[in-house]
Formats: C-alpha cells, sequence, structure tokens
C-alpha cells in the first residue's frame, strides 16, 4: 500500500485490529467500586473437544465449540521451510472472501541460520514470522511462508490500520558493544555469530519482505507488542523486561510511515514512581509524557540497569512498570498487560484513557497457582477482553484462554487440555498440554472464528462455535 492508502486509514478507521464490541462503563463503574472479577463459566463448562484436523483431544472448549489445528512446528510449509516452532503473536492483517491471512511471530534465538531464505533475512538469527492464510469457508489452510527472518525473540507486535504487522524484537543486542558483556538472559542465546543489531520494531508486509529494515527511531529495547491509535497513527508500545520496564509511545512525523521518522516517549504517570506492586481498582491516575532523547541506545553492556532506553525514561520522569506484555487499541483507549506485576506478582491489566490523559487499573490476578500471568490480548467483536495465560506458578492443569466480560467477570473459554496424553510428530503432548502458553489471540472480520496459538511446540488453531450466546 503506498502513502496515500496508508494515510487514508485515518479517514476511514480501523481494519482487523481490534474489536467491534460495546463500551466498557459498566465494567469500569464496578472496577472503581473496588470490585474484584471472580472466575467462572460464562457459556457452560469446558470439556475435552477432538480437534478436526488430527483426532486429538487438544483443547477443552464449552458446548458447541470445535476447532482445527494447522501449522504444526516442524511441518513444512508451501515454500518448502520448516515451520519454525515458538509460535507467539499474531494478527489478521487482510480478510477478504472468507480467506483470513495472518502473520505470525516466532520467538527464536541464536545465531545459527535463517528460519527462511538467507537472501532476504535481516542477520542470521533465527526469529521471524511466518504468513498463513486460512479459508474459513472450507475450513483449511490454504497456505503459509516464511514473511520475515533473521531477527531475534519476534515476541508480539500487532496489526495497522493499514494491513501489515509490526513484528517485535525482544531483544536489545548490539554486536560491537557485545563484548562489554550481556544481560543474564541474553548470554545464553548463543548470539556469538550475530552480525547486525537487534531490538527493534519491523513491519511485514503480508507477501513477506525481500529486504526488511527495523524502524530505528521507534527504539531499541525489549519490545513487545503495539497498539496504533487509527485517527492520528501513534504507535503504543509494551517492553516485556525485568524488573523494570516502560510503556511507550511513538509520534510518527507521517502518520502511516513509520519508518519517515518520529519521536519516542515513555509514560508518566502523577504521582507514582512505578506500579509494580499492588495498586488498588481506584480512580483513574493522571499521565502524562517523557521524551527518550537516544531511542537507538537501547543495549546495556554488563548491566541490567545500564544507559538504555527504560533508564532514560525513567530519569526523565517516566514511571516504571514491570514485564509488560499484550497491548490492544479499542474504543479510544489502550488495555495492556504486566505478566507479573501487582501484590501476588502475578499479573495486572491497565487501561490507558487517551481522550483523558489517565490510566486505570481493571484486574489484578490474586495468586501465581491460579489464573496468572495475563500475556497477549484482544477484545472480542462482542465486547469482552480476551486474555492468553501465560502461568507463572504450578503447571498442574492446561492454561486458560480467559475473558474479562463487561460485567466484571473473568470466565473461561478455553483450555488446554491436561489429560492429554502420547506423542505425536515427536512432541510430547502432555508437556505441551500443561505447560504450554497462549498468544496471538486474534479474530475473523465477521467475528466467527477466534485463531490463536499454543506456543510449544508452535501450533496454529481456527475456533468457532456459537458466539452469539456468549460475550466473547
Amino acid at each position: 500500500m503506498g502513502p496515500t492508502g496508508r494515510r487514508g486509514f485515518l479517514k476511514h478507521g480501523l481494519v482487523a485490529a481490534g474489536g467491534l464490541g460495546l463500551g466498557w462503563v459498566a465494567w469500569s463503574k464496578l472496577a472503581r467500586k473496588g470490585n474484584v472479577p471472580q472466575f467462572h463459566h460464562l457459556l457452560g463448562p469446558l470439556a475435552p473437544v477432538k480437534d478436526q484436523t488430527t483426532g486429538l483431544p487438544l483443547l477443552k472448549l464449552p458446548k458447541g465449540f470445535r476447532y482445527h489445528s494447522f501449522s504444526w512446528a516442524g511441518s513444512e510449509m508451501n515454500d518448502g521451510y520448516p515451520v519454525p516452532g515458538a509460535c507467539d503473536g499474531m494478527g489478521v492483517v487482510n480478510d477478504e472472501d472468507g480467506v483470513v491471512t495472518l502473520v505470525r511471530n516466532h520467538e527464536l534465538r541464536g545465531s545459527s541460520g535463517p528460519i527462511g531464505d538467507p537472501g532476504k533475512a535481516w542477520d542470521i538469527t533465527g526469529g521471524g514470522t511466518t504468513t498463513l492464510r486460512f479459508d474459513t469457508r472450507n475450513e483449511r489452510l490454504l497456505d503459509s511462508r516464511v514473511s520475515l527472518n533473521g531477527t531475534l525473540n519476534n515476541c508480539a507486535g500487532g496489526v495497522t490500520p493499514w494491513g501489515t504487522w509490526l513484528s517485535c524484537e525482544e531483544a536489545p543486542f548490539t554486536p560491537d558493544l557485545a563484548h562489554h558483556g550481556l544481560e543474564s538472559r541474553q548470554s545464553r542465546w548463543k548470539l556469538e555469530n550475530a552480525r547486525k543489531s537487534h531490538g527493534y520494531v519491523f513491519e511485514v508486509h503480508p507477501d513477506g519482505e525481500t529486504n526488511p529494515a527495523p524502524i530505528v527511531a521507534m527504539g531499541q529495547f525489549y519490545h513487545e507488542a503495539t497498539a496504533i491509535d487509527p485517527r492520528d497513527g501513534i504507535v503504543y508500545m509494551t517492553e516485556d523486561r525485568s524488573p523494570v520496564a516502560g510503556f511507550y509511545r511513538y509520534l510518527p512525523d507521517v502518520p502511516g510511515e513509520l519508518q519517515a521518522g518520529g519521536k519516542l516517549q515513555m509514560l508518566r504517570v502523577e504521582g507514582q514512581k512505578d506500579l509494580v506492586g499492588a495498586v488498588a481498582l481506584n480512580p483513574p491516575m493522571a499521565t502524562g509524557w517523557v521524551d527518550i532523547e537516544r531511542p537507538q541506545e537501547g543495549h546495556t553492556p554488563g548491566s541490567h540497569d545500564g544507559a538504555g532506553v527504560v533508564a532514560q525514561g525513567i530519569a526523565n520522569g517516566g514511571t516504571a512498570f514491570v514485564s509488560l506484555e499484550g497491548c490492544i487499541y479499542h474504543e479510544e483507549a489502550i488495555y495492556f498487560t504486566s505478566k507479573s506485576g501487582g501484590g501476588a506478582g502475578a499479573g495486572q491489566v491497565f487501561r490507558l484513557d487517551i481522550a483523558s490523559n489517565t490510566i486505570t487499573l481493571i484486574f489484578e490476578a490474586t495468586e501465581r497457582n491460579g489464573f496468572s500471568g495475563p500475556d497477549n490480548i484482544i477484545v472480542s467483536p462482542r465486547g469482552s477482553l480476551v486474555i492468553c495465560e501465560d502461568r507463572l506458578g504450578l503447571f498442574t492443569d492446561g492454561q486458560m484462554l480467559a475473558g474479562l466480560d463487561q460485567n466484571g467477570s473473568l470466565f473461561a473459554f478455553c483450555q488446554s487440555n491436561p489429560e492429554l496424553r502420547g506423542d505425536f510428530g515427536g512432541y510430547d503432548l502432555r508437556k505441551t498440554a500443561v505447560r504450554s502458553e497462549w498468544a496471538g489471540a486474534c479474530f475473523s472480520a465477521d467475528g466467527q472464528w477466534m485463531f490463536v496459538n499454543l506456543y510449544s511446540p508452535g501450533i496454529s488453531l481456527a475456533i468457532t462455535g456459537p458466539w452469539q450466546e456468549g460475550l466473547i
């Protein structure tokens, strides 16, 4: 899409990036009263349902729902390359005549080679994206291929209103600085042969990138997810970093043309040095923004709190969060998650009201061994906030796809089946069923299909059923 089309999104609105849902007024009122949502079964009890592709009872779902698994890690794609594993963030970038086009992240590390054509790779690192085309009328995968490769630790991202995908590297790494030292988690990534810098946002077109280039002005840090306000083109971004992370926005010089440059800023919550621990479900807190003068200086050699982007923001008065994950725009607000924030360190969900410049905590998980680790999020076409669980505590049962409805209730929609046993394609299904996190939930334009990933070993699923009976 050319510049005219990209800029035109400001007039014509959002495409497949959020939901068509109702307002959240009732739920906001409950939150301000201090009512903590309780877990229940809005659509009925969950029971094992067999996958219509493999016959395996991979999932537990409410009565009437069914699904297809597709694009398993290790199987062959249409371009001849094997499907990469570690399937993470994903979004619908096009939906036409029942054919849904998805771009899916792969959170892979190491520098032993790219997942696709080396001639079209940014570096020799193993992360990237694949593009999938699923026919909802005939309920089958039509096409799959590598669309970005040679990147690093591609975690989440977000759909743009003009029909591309922003893929985020959760890995600020600069080869020329590596001899000064790496943060502890990076030291295990086997990056000795990496030739280029990482920790950036890449824009991915559905047909693939032949000459990928990072959007340097959007910063070099532990990028997680993005969400774009379709009215002005501002990009909001989370950072998955511990013990200190920031929430950011990118103000492009030309809306819709992110590579043309812009300004990076970090969120400041008035009177709050950090929102890492317990935060009351209270009236909204006022917010502002502080500038990041050197967005390209994100690598902090030999230190966890060096002169990186987050340190710059905090020095200028920004507010610290921890392990920020999912991020979505909906009705003039940004919803985002902290995987391990809160009094129990089990996770939080915040709502940033753009018009009033306020932020409110709308959910806090109360224990790490229950529903915890809220990760990728999406607003469903029927108005609920759908949360992918990446559990932090004991792995005794399957992880959840949960919803927060507009009455303030946390409800179960889908669970990886904890009774699953055996081996399939060389994968231990028990390990997948209990330990694998959910990621990349998104909906078709008509709201009849949910697409989502099981991170390990790397499986995508298309779920459909009697949505009209509930809010999800």
